[in-house]
């Protein structure tokens, strides 16, 4: 049967309805996963169009899926993180939603006095097992959406819930009908999706919850969990590990709207940021985030990763605020004790330290050479060139002129004296054994050592 498609103004055939297949045995995807060997990518060659939705946003699981790596935060600690978390995402709320744990009075208080802040954004959901004595909690907190753990691969139906896919299947559509009563959106949370039957599985499954939305009222979100970070971007990879596969296959074949569908990645094979921008381009709305990656094993996808991204594809920030990502790395780093590499991109205290002698004479002519964007401009975070045993006298004068931040004709150029002075004293000290960077502070005595008034002038330029 033929019908024409008012989207891409074609005709197409009628969507085949994939059933539930109620295995005997597990499927395991032994020939991709044998556990004994790196996980193989398999290729079929099928092609999928992209689709990316007339509006995408973020989502953040930091103070759900992100506590769970941590020590856990205070109260006080996800207050201060949640007000930076709405500055990042601006005025449209482009960070839509953040998730709450609900179990200890720590949880239960974090999330009371967010929601006393009065913000509009991010919209505070929660996270349940699926269990419906744990709808009460939901009450209780006043949240209107809750996400519901509906495990999806063979892995967990058989090997630890110790089920049939029917018997997994009725029991998730229980709990989800259960909340659907209580008036509370589900947002169903399709545990290890890259591993999962997704023909046999997954789109029965999905198609069934659309048909409860359309006969409730109430939307119901998928999260597409890549619980292992089995996923990949590759054109032509097939199922069950085919990031576009999994967001057309939804959308197509269980009619899932964009804006009810949302990516969840891990970074176990670095692919996290890839595969998030994958599920945007083909046709999921939302991208579910914590700060700075944090989450288990090898954590989730870093919010301010795709906070650039987002203006990277659609060309504008959209009223978010970047230089609260420069904030949130130092709140984290200080007060929680959070260890960030010092190369971790955007956030790292090196991220944009140029450390190569001939990059840093490049950087001293123009700093557009070898800074990625105006970071001091959007991240406030200048550029800045490390002092070592390699930088020579280009290193030294981009030092100055950026700790002083002169900048016009007040730069100082590599030949100056000053630069020439401070350059004698580093070298002699790695002459003397010292193989570690010079300190902010140490090379700002050794400017006072080398001229007092010219340190004195350089310092009242700083303060102006």
């Amino acid at each position: 049967m033929l019908e024409f498609d008012r989207g891409n103004n074609l005709l197409m055939q009628h969507k085949y309805r994939y059933d539930l297949q109620d295995v005997k045995s597990p499927n395991l995807y032994r020939e991709i996963y044998d556990y004994e060997h790196i996980p193989k990518i398999a290729f079929n060659m099928r092609h999928v169009p992209e689709d990316m939705p007339e509006e995408i946003w973020l989502t953040d699981t930091t103070f759900r899926d992100g506590q769970q790596s941590v020590s856990p935060f205070t109260p006080e600690q996800i207050v201060h993180l949640f007000k930076l978390m709405a500055r990042l995402g601006g005025p449209k709320g482009l960070i839509r939603q953040s998730e709450f744990f609900l179990y200890t009075d720590k949880d239960k208080e974090a999330l009371r006095r967010c929601q006393d802040l009065g913000l509009k954004f991010p919209e505070i959901t929660s996270w349940i097992r699926a269990s419906e004595k744990d709808f009460e909690l939901v009450k209780q907190a006043g949240v209107a959406e809750t996400g519901i753990l509906v495990s999806c691969s063979d892995y967990h139906i058989f090997n630890k819930m110790h089920l049939t896919r029917r018997e997994a299947m009725d029991k998730y559509l229980g709990i989800v009908k259960a909340a659907l009563d209580r008036g509370i959106r589900p947002r169903c949370h399709f545990e290890d999706i890259t591993r999962a039957d997704f023909y046999g599985f997954v789109v029965p499954f999905a198609t069934a919850l659309m048909e409860l939305s359309r006969e409730s009222g109430i939307p119901i979100k998928i999260r597409a969990c890549d619980t292992m970070g089995y996923g990949v971007t590759y054109y032509g990879a097939a199922l069950p590990r085919s990031v576009p596969g999994i967001i057309y296959g939804l959308r197509h074949y269980a009619d899932v709207p964009s804006d009810m569908l949302e990516w969840h990645g891990h970074n176990d094979f670095y692919k996290v940021v890839s595969n998030a921008g994958a599920a945007w381009m083909y046709g999921c709305a939302s991208i579910n985030c914590s700060l700075l990656g944090i989450g288990e094993r090898t954590g989730n996808c870093p919010l301010e990763a795709m906070a650039v991204e987002y203006q990277a594809l659609r060309g504008t920030d959209d009223g978010m605020d970047l230089t609260a990502v420069t904030e949130i790395a130092d709140y984290m780093e200080r007060e929680i004790g959070i260890e960030i590499s010092p190369r971790q991109p955007f956030v790292g205290r090196h991220f944009n330290v140029t450390r190569a002698g001939i990059h840093a004479d490049g950087m001293l002519k123009d700093e557009e050479i070898y800074n990625i964007f105006d970071t001091a401009k959007l991240l406030n975070r200048p550029a800045l060139v490390s002092v070592d045993s390699h930088g020579g006298l280009a290193a030294v004068a981009h030092w100055i002129n950026s700790y002083f931040r002169l900048t016009g004709d007040h730069v100082i150029a590599k030949t100056d004296p000053l630069v020439t002075a401070v350059r004698e004293e580093v070298d002699k000290l790695y002459a003397a054994g010292r193989n570690t960077v010079m300190g902010d502070e140490e090379l700002e005595i050794l400017v006072r050592n080398a001229d007092q008034d010219r340190y004195e002038h350089l310092l009242f330029r700083k303060s102006h």
